[in-house]
């Protein structure tokens, strides 16, 4: 099966590349685009704010009920349920378990090597390397080298970690004098552990052969063999034997769970009593889990919220289905009250409708206001009551959003001044006067070569897609429906 898809997938390279490598960018478009980039424009803005525009509002009650009519939705209150549940995981069954000093003591017993220390050495080295293709001289002139050294530490034990830290080629140690800190058996390669632990506290070894070269081992602690008391362990064990039981327990009790919340579906109580587990109460549930509560409590599981809002346990307050929401944890809930979706009466919400029915008409004078102003700027310039200059580029941080600034690098710069009119978001409406283009030098060649890379993958990608195209019609393909998300998630296939 991998051959086959990988064969398949060579193929295909093979034709993107072919289809691909087709495409080039002109230099001289790619320059131009990146010029574009790079431009500068210096801007003034005359701003009709929305708040100077609100004393002229007038506004009549059938406006308002107009757009409590069209945006009813933006005054629904949202359905919510209140629901019982229980729990059944290995938290809940721990807290029934008893654990005996009996209990304890056997287990103690049975695992007593899990709670032995063996006996671990400290040892400080020097290690001489020895490459696998090194001649018959270096690995003489490394052995010389290491008696020499050898020599001078037992002259001088005290000068050990000195001369490590001078002569050592072992770069994770030399620097700590040759220190390696404490190991037990089955840690270091079996030449150096054989020599180590055959030394007393403060010996130095002889010169000690590995497959890494010459070692001069000085052994410098031992923490004898020690074995942990119960007293010591008892608390570790006790948990360890209620987890042990607990997820036994689980495995037992899981489908005695999922069988009685399906079998007496009225109630909870039933499963609650068998089992022993605490009926637990939520209140505002919605549909979707809400970002103020954890995602670890149960309630606020998606697939809980969605066996708890089925049409089943809405309709019929019936149980929900045992749902898995993490492993080894069961849930299952009851809708106690329900309240569907409402739509808030409009004397309730008449205050907030005029609110917002106040702040669109002010957006539209305003808007009318500067659409006025900008006709009669394109007219004759008039550069009164603007403000300061400010300079507005792609490449180069400044004060504009990505609505203005998009707009103010669009606008047609053939004469100038040239006029631009951006509805701002909430806030008004704004006219741009762009008095300057200028085109700095270029100083980044990298990034414009990068940006001539761009503009031929775009095109490569472009020639790909024409020639899918191609394909389509030749196989006489056709696309129906669009595939959605949610359908294509689903398997479905909307295509012929």
């Amino acid at each position: 099966m991998y051959e086959v898809r990988l064969r398949r997938d060579l193929a295909l390279q093979q034709v993107n590349i072919a289809i691909q490598s087709t495409a080039f960018a002109p230099k001289s478009v790619a320059s131009r685009l990146s010029d574009l980039n790079d431009q500068e424009r210096e801007v003034q803005e005359l701003a009709f704010k929305s708040a100077d525009f609100a004393p002229q509002v007038k506004i009549a009650d059938d406006m308002l009920k107009a757009y409590y009519d069209k945006n009813s939705s933006q005054f629904e209150t949202p359905e919510q349920a209140k629901a019982e549940y229980v729990v059944l995981n290995n938290d809940v069954l721990t807290s029934q378990i008893t654990v005996t000093d009996a209990d304890i003591k056997a287990y103690y017993e049975q695992n007593a090597k899990r709670y032995s220390v063996d006996e671990q050495r400290r040892a400080s080295h020097i290690l001489l390397t020895i490459k696998k293709d090194a001649s018959d001289a270096d690995k003489a002139a490394a052995k010389a080298k290491a008696e020499r050294l050898l020599a001078q530490v037992r002259k001088n034990p005290s000068d050990f970690a000195k001369i490590a830290k001078e002569n050592s080629e072992d770069p994770g140690s030399a620097e700590r004098g040759g220190d390696l800190d404490y190991f037990s058996k089955g840690m270091m390669v079996k030449p150096f552990e054989e020599a180590a632990y055959k030394l007393k506290q403060g010996e130095i070894s002889d010169l000690v052969q590995s497959d890494s070269g010459y070692h001069i081992i000085q052994l410098t602690g031992v923490k004898p063999a020690s074995v942990k008391t119960l007293d010591e362990v008892k608390g570790e064990i006790a948990a360890e034997i209620k987890m042990q039981q607990a997820a036994k327990k689980y495995t037992e009790l899981s489908e005695i769970f999922a069988n009685t919340v399906y079998e007496q579906a009225d109630s909870l109580k039933p499963v609650a009593d068998k089992l022993k587990l605490k009926i637990e109460m939520a209140a505002n549930l919605a549909r979707q889990p809400t970002s103020s509560v954890a995602p670890t409590v149960p309630y606020n599981n998606a697939k809980f919220l969605k066996a708890l809002f089925s049409d089943d346990a809405i309709k019929n307050k019936r149980n929900t289905e045992a749902v898995e929401i993490a492993p080894n944890t069961l849930v299952a809930g009851r809708i106690i009250e329900y309240k569907p979706a409402s739509k808030r009466p409009f004397e309730e919400v008449k205050n907030i409708v005029r609110e917002r029915v106040m702040q669109i008409e002010a957006v539209n004078l305003a808007k009318k206001a500067g659409e006025t102003k900008l006709a009669a700027l394109k007219t004759k310039d008039d550069a009164a009551g603007f403000t300061n200059v400010k300079t507005a580029s792609r490449t180069k941080a400044n004060d504009f959003d990505g609505t203005v600034l998009a707009a103010v690098m669009k606008a047609d710069v053939t004469k100038l001044p040239a006029y631009v009119g951006v509805d701002v978001q909430g806030k008004g409406y704004s006219i741009f006067r762009i008095g300057k283009v200028t085109q700095p030098a270029v100083l980044d060649n990298a990034r414009r070569q990068a940006e001539q890379q761009q503009v031929a993958n775009a095109l490569a990608q472009q020639e790909m897609m024409a020639y899918i195209d191609v394909l389509k019609q030749k196989a006489k393909t056709k696309i129906l429906k669009p595939v959605s998300a949610d359908a294509d998630s689903q398997g479905s296939n909307d295509t012929k």
